[in-house]
């Protein structure tokens, strides 16, 4: 659960060191195990494998573009239509 944590506070710090916004809301902080964090125009989902196996929202999302994150500029990048 701390590498759940761990990974939110990196998440934060990239986002708000390309100028982003503070999430609206996070959740999930409490146990640790699936951490949602609300930026408004997108959604961020911290999880541990257990759980994302449980909710498996890949299938539930299958049909939604995906985007990967540019590590050099500090973009996300559609993968598929």
């Amino acid at each position: 659960m701390r590498l759940v944590r761990t990974i939110v506070e990196e998440v934060d710090r990239r986002v708000k060191a390309v100028g982003g916004p503070a999430p609206y809301r996070v959740e999930g902080t409490d146990d640790a195990r699936w951490v949602l964090m609300d930026y408004g125009d997108f959604v961020v989902h911290v999880f541990l494998e257990e759980a994302r196996r449980y909710y498996d929202l890949e299938r539930l999302w299958a049909d939604a573009p995906r985007l990967e994150w540019d590590e050099h500029d500090g973009r996300a990048v559609a993968t598929r239509p």
